[in-house]
């Protein structure tokens, strides 16, 4: 059994976390984290932008990276064979390319809740993931008691 857990380092990262946890002991399933930093906008002079813009993105993707690979050692410690990977691309296409690729019989996804009138005007990820998933997919709501 894969399960491909999509992380997003915002309040419900522990829980789904936790959900990972529990569903891969429970089935014995090999977990890989996939953290999804979305392409930076195009503007004006950004590949030789100032530094600071440059080394701000750098230092956040470094500190992502680090936490992705620190919530993979947790689950590994707990006995599961996780792996994790930062990949840069568009959300829904990219965890989704990660799923096929990866053979995953289980995607792990946590929501955030915002409501219809958000999800309308911006759309919502956890929906996305849904609608185009090649298996079944467990979403972890924000506020979800766990």
């Amino acid at each position: 059994m894969n399960i491909l857990t999509a992380i997003d380092f915002f309040d419900s990262t522990e829980k789904v976390i936790r959900v990972t946890r529990k569903l891969a002991l429970s089935m014995n399933a090999k977990v890989r984290l996939v953290h999804v930093a979305e392409p930076e906008p195009d503007f004006v002079g950004f590949d030789s932008g100032p530094h600071e813009v440059r080394d701000q993105i750098a230092a956040e993707f470094h500190k992502e990276h680090k936490d992705l690979q620190d919530l993979a050692e947790q689950l590994r410690n707990d006995g599961i064979d996780a792996t994790a990977v930062l990949i840069r691309g568009v959300i829904v296409d990219t965890v989704l390319e990660q799923a096929k690729s990866h053979d995953t019989d289980l995607l792990i996804v946590g929501s955030h809740g915002h409501g219809a009138v958000y999800d309308i005007l911006v759309g919502s990820i956890s929906e996305g993931i849904i609608r185009k998933a090649h298996c079944p997919v467990t979403v972890v709501p924000a506020k979800a008691e766990l």
